[in-house]
């Protein structure tokens, strides 16, 4: 991870990579569920065409992916799997920030992108980080749900976050070439503990 940027989590965020990481409210304590995801969440989507991958089930299929990541972290973390039960309730739990807050918030920095006026430029900046700070307060929610790990086999790990991501963009969509992506840089990741929980910090 570069020292003067972040890498973001959500549909089109690519853009907002610029800001600093001083900014984002990365918590630091390994062990809580709320780090974790969000160490999860920054590392995966660096790996190889994830960016793309996840942007285009979000664009194209309507899915929204700080759920994706949670469905593939509940898994890759020894959590387990999902059911349509946990899938609708994790929904709830961000609905409004994604509403009222992450979209409006993403569609005003979007129409702000070609301003010339270095206020309005000045103040677009300010809209990526408070768009970050609410994909942080959704995954905050997210988190809130988990339970504790409790399978130790990276294996089953493994083969829960594929299920986990199975159920939730459902038959037609996973089995698409976006899903396979995922699912080969989820391959990668399986046995690597460390990479889930440890918080992301910038390089020396």
């Amino acid at each position: 991870m570069e020292v003067d940027a972040v890498v973001t989590v959500s549909s089109r965020m690519a853009s907002v990579a610029d800001i600093p990481q001083h900014k984002m409210n990365i918590a630091s304590n390994p062990g809580d569920a709320s780090s974790e995801l969000w160490a999860f969440s920054l590392v995966f989507y660096q790996l190889p065409e994830v960016m793309s991958a996840l942007l285009a089930l979000q664009d194209g299929a309507g899915l929204d992916v700080n759920l994706i990541l949670f469905a593939l972290w509940l898994g890759l973390s020894g959590r387990g799997r999902v059911d349509d039960r946990a899938v609708d309730a994790a929904d709830r739990s961000v609905r409004v920030l994604r509403d009222e807050v992450i979209e409006p918030l993403r569609a005003l920095r979007a129409g702000l992108k070609s301003a010339a006026d270095a206020d309005i430029l000045r103040l677009r900046e300010g809209i990526k980080a408070l768009e970050i700070d609410a994909e942080k307060a959704a995954q905050d929610r997210l988190a809130a749900l988990a339970g504790p790990a409790f399978k130790t086999n990276p294996a089953e790990w493994l083969a829960d976050a594929e299920a986990n991501l199975a159920l939730y963009c459902r038959p037609r969509t996973a089995s698409g070439p976006h899903a396979a992506i995922i699912r080969r840089e989820l391959s990668r990741l399986a046995g690597k503990p460390l990479l889930l929980v440890r918080p992301v910090r910038p390089s020396a």
